[in-house]
């Protein structure tokens, strides 16, 4: 395959730059496209075209946004395998991960905010005593900008792009420099579904760039950001001067909380997947796995035993169930964890430095791992403190559940939870006591649209995935008329 020379989309056409970045193939190590490297420039252009856009778009009734969702919707779903084979060499997934997960939820995306927008309602008070009616009404913001991460590349765009246009703003998404070519693609459908000029731009670059200069445009009332806690501190600061709206989704140090009445037999498989597919590589993949003491060792031996199964190779064959990690430099960081673990006095009990890998020679070069369970940690271990973002997962004993909560919550993070038990009391008592935005009990990454989605703590502000409670309205505006 020729190397891809990526264009940015702006107001419906694509638009070359003189300034480009490499684009490496995980699964190969090899250079396979080459990114825009744009700026302020790029940037004021397509933050112009949106506004433009916005004074149409916005007024457009929402059966036609609908229409236009919908048919976006079609289009990518017609074009899936194609897709979702330029979404594997982006971020180094297997081929049949992309085509199960992440362009159907990509096409689903479209779908609910398509539908969603056509049964929004207002609240109406009546004042008798004054002769006054009160109601509501919600805006669109203006010109959305939008930040997205290179580990569900066009799972997590389009979840931001659907509500922002289905809700009447325009939009100006920057996807990861990591992860651009399969985000550029979906522009030809934008065209073909008759998504109009402007409505809809892409620019691609580096955050400290291209990121930087989106977030501090003074035209740009809502910025929308998933990606990393260190990032988006620096983003709130800079954003802080202009009273942006923002919603940040963030980190993750996600908890399983494994009581020993659980039905293991759903618990093991479902734990295995929340732990290593992608690679690790979601926000919301389990990274501590908390055990009630008499389920300990039978849950540990049958959870190590299962994850040696594992296959790690080629993103392009369905046996693989892990591709390759993100870049050369993930792969190092992740790897380093592992040898951290070893410093600290942790068994490493299946995975990297004890169980070979290996590969073909096509892709030797590639940055894979195998998934890696650590055991025997110390109460302060870095492990359990910090995200790491990759297949490494950590099994720890507690005794009662008060010190499985108490555990559970020690982290910066509160993205997301598991809790594993029969007992309902006890399942709804400890859900409610986990500091995190989301929990999942007896099962793993059941998402509803019609539900709100965040984190607390350091994982972020604002919730995504509902129109009820999306910022991509601007807050209800109370509207009073005396009659």
């Amino acid at each position: 395959m020729a190397e891809v020379v990526v264009s940015n989309f702006i107001n419906g056409s694509f638009v070359p730059t003189s300034s480009y970045i490499p684009s490496f193939d995980p699964s190969t190590g090899k250079v396979w496209a080459k990114i825009p490297d744009s700026g302020q420039d790029e940037i004021n252009m397509a933050v112009s075209a949106a506004q433009t856009a916005f004074k149409t778009w916005s007024v457009k009734p929402a059966e036609e946004r609908s229409k236009v969702l919908m048919k976006i919707a079609d289009l990518l779903e017609s074009r899936l395998a194609e897709i979702a084979e330029l979404e594997s060499r982006d971020q180094g997934k297997p081929v049949w991960l992309a085509k199960a997960v992440d362009i159907p939820r990509a096409v689903y995306n479209f779908r609910v905010f398509a539908t969603s927008i056509l049964h929004d309602t207002n609240r109406s008070s009546v004042m008798d005593a004054v002769g006054a009616v009160n109601y509501t009404v919600r805006d669109p913001v203006g010109v959305a900008g939008l930040i997205s991460p290179w580990n569900l590349p066009l799972y997590l765009l389009t979840f931001k792009i659907a509500p922002a246009i289905a809700t009447g703003n325009t939009v100006v998404a920057k996807p990861s420099e990591m992860t651009s070519v399969s985000a550029w693609k979906l522009c030809e459908i934008f065209n073909e579904a008759g998504v109009p000029p402007g409505v809809i731009n892409l620019v691609f670059g580096v955050g400290p760039k291209a990121g930087e200069a989106l977030v501090v445009h003074p035209d740009v009332p809502l910025i929308s950001f998933t990606g990393g806690t260190v990032t988006a501190k620096r983003l709130r600061t800079s954003a802080a001067p202009f009273c942006k709206k923002l919603s940040l989704e963030l980190g993750g140090k996600n908890p399983a909380v494994i009581f020993a009445d659980a039905d293991m037999d759903k618990c093991i498989p479902t734990t295995i997947r929340s732990s290593f597919v992608n690679q690790g590589e979601i926000c919301l993949c389990t990274s501590r796995i908390y055990v009630e003491r008499p389920a300990y060792q039978t849950f540990l031996k049958k959870f190590i035993e299962e994850t040696k199964k594992l296959k790690v190779g080629n993103p392009k064959e369905d046996s693989s169930f892990m591709g390759a990690l993100i870049s050369k430099e993930h792969l190092e960081k992740v790897k380093g964890y592992v040898k951290i673990g070893v410093e600290e006095g942790a068994t490493i009990s299946c995975g990297e430095g004890v169980d070979t890998l290996d590969l073909p020679a096509g892709i030797k070069d590639g940055y894979f791992m195998r998934p890696t369970v650590i055991t025997d940690l110390k109460e302060n271990s870095r492990l359990l403190k910090e995200e790491i973002f990759g297949p490494v997962t950590c099994v720890v004993p507690f005794d009662t559940e008060e010190e499985a909560i108490m555990k559970a919550n020690d982290v910066q993070y509160g993205l997301a939870a598991t809790v594993w038990t029969q007992d309902v009391s006890r399942l709804h008592r400890v859900s409610r006591k986990i500091q995190v935005g989301t929990v999942w009990a007896n099962c793993w990454l059941v998402r509803d649209l019609n539900m709100p989605f965040g984190g607390m703590k350091d994982s972020g502000i604002g919730r995504e995935g509902c129109v009820e409670s999306m910022d991509f309205y601007t807050e209800q505006k109370t509207i009073c008329i005396k009659l």
